[in-house]
């Protein structure tokens, strides 16, 4: 079966040209040729998910199935990558109308992240339930909680490392409530599904939590009919105002309490924490997302930070850098919790309103100094988000919050080969410590997760 699609290139929408462009084949290749030294505290699996559409072809990117791409580091070696589609039934038993599934909460991709939670896998976007996976990557069936979960499930669900609670939240309802809250217990029960009233419904892509609080963002990419055939019925309109939500995290909808804030989108907070009876985020905020349509890519991110004063009602708003950054993620022991650092992807082109670009360096930022190392890929080296891996293999005590790696997939325009890169955390501007080479393209992708073997057993 061949790679690629065969249609010509400048035939192609961008999502399916270049290394945007889907792979059709899954693959398992062994004994992995290394570069440098793999640390042998990594005992485990890198694991990202990403839109791959298995016919080649998809209206919009968001809308590709969903490809696992892995990589199993053990006793100092990079053992295997694998691919797989998510076996789901856009898979096993495609619509010829895919709107004919229209509120099947079983159809969904499972294309936008993959992380563990109670022993298992979860594939997830924000339409449908997630997908579970075993370590091999093999699909294993969707995961309702039992039919408990009786709406969608955010990409983005947050793990706190104090309770071991997954707590997520749900915007695809088309009739208010718009949005719902959902709190699982650290051993899959769900605990809570609270209806949340907000005036719109609005693309809530991620959302922020500390060790006692969620915070929502009501930000004002609404949902607009008249925008459905750019791919996706939202679109920007800075006249609905934007806000943030603060909830106990066992609180109801008569809890939340609302603060403005300046209009603007946010796909992703780097972290949240609470300073006393302040909350504190950090995110990258961009002044729009999808305005002239929702294939406007003109706008990237930057790091900024918010502060919520609950007791004056107020949030101050302050950049932090002029560096275009996303993809931020903190050591998953710090989620919610007053983390010193985090790690973000570079973002180029802006201006360039045809497609995202991948940048070619990766950001440690010290989030209480506001002070950044850069890490530089390359020139025509392409990065993705960076993982966080503790030097400890998650077992014992963590020790300096940035003692271990950050591992992230590259992709090198030059020779179009993939890779995949270990940088010592705490050496973040030298060299990776190893690289390996992948022996396939990887398409740029969504979201990923450093799975320790603990993790799953």
């Amino acid at each position: 079966m061949p790679t690629e699609s065969l249609a010509p290139t400048d035939a192609l929408p961008w999502h399916l040209r270049n290394n945007w462009a889907p792979v059709l084949d899954e693959r398992t290749d062994l004994d992995l040729r290394v570069e440098g030294v793999i640390p042998p505290e990594l005992q485990g699996t890198y694991v990202r998910t990403g839109p791959n559409p298995a016919s080649g072809e998809s209206d919009h990117w968001f809308f590709g199935d969903g490809m696992l791409h892995g990589v199993r580091l053990a006793n100092g070696k990079a053992e295997w990558y694998r691919n797989r589609f998510i076996q789901t039934p856009n898979i096993t038993d495609p619509l010829d109308d895919p709107m004919g599934g229209f509120g099947d909460l079983t159809r969904g991709t499972g294309n936008t992240h993959v992380m563990a939670h109670n022993k298992q896998l979860l594939c997830l976007e924000e339409g449908h339930w997630p997908w579970m996976v075993d370590g091999e990557l093999n699909t294993l069936g969707y995961q309702n909680y039992g039919g408990a979960l009786t709406c969608s499930m955010t990409a983005h669900p947050k793990i706190c490392p104090v309770t071991g609670e997954l707590l997520a939240f749900s915007y695809t309802s088309p009739e208010p409530p718009y949005l719902n809250y959902i709190r699982i217990s650290a051993d899959g029960q769900l605990l809570q599904l609270e209806g949340i009233d907000i005036p719109n419904m609005v693309m809530m892509h991620d959302f922020n939590v500390t060790q006692h609080h969620v915070v929502f963002m009501d930000l004002p990419v609404c949902l607009n009919l008249g925008a459905l055939e750019s791919g996706v019925p939202f679109q920007f309109d800075r006249d609905a105002g934007a806000r943030l939500g603060v909830m106990p995290r066992n609180g109801t909808n008569a809890d939340v309490r609302w603060f403005e804030i300046d209009p603007c989108y946010v796909f992703h907070p780097v972290n949240a924490h609470e300073d006393g009876n302040k909350i504190v985020l950090h995110v990258s905020r961009q002044r729009e997302a999808f305005g002239a349509s929702n294939d406007d890519y003109t706008e990237v991110g930057r790091l900024w930070k918010w502060t919520i004063d609950l007791d004056a009602g107020v949030v101050t708003e302050e950049q932090v850098d002029d560096r275009p950054g996303d993809f931020g993620r903190v050591n998953d022991r710090m989620v919610g919790l007053d983390a010193q650092y985090g790690y973000v992807m570079a973002m180029a082109g802006e201006g360039n309103a045809e497609e995202p670009v991948y940048g070619s360096a990766l950001w440690k930022y010290d989030l209480r100094s506001g002070a950044c190392v850069e890490h530089h890929l390359g020139t025509g080296v392409r990065g993705a988000e960076p993982v966080f891996a503790p030097a400890d293999g998650n077992g014992g005590e963590a020790g300096d919050e940035d003692a271990g790696w950050v591992i992230s997939l590259v992709h090198d325009t030059n020779s179009d080969e993939s890779r995949l890169v270990i940088i010592d955390a705490q050496d973040f501007s030298a060299a990776p410590v190893a690289t390996v080479h992948l022996p396939r393209r990887i398409p740029y992708g969504a979201h990923g997760s450093w799975v320790p073997d603990t993790a799953l057993s």
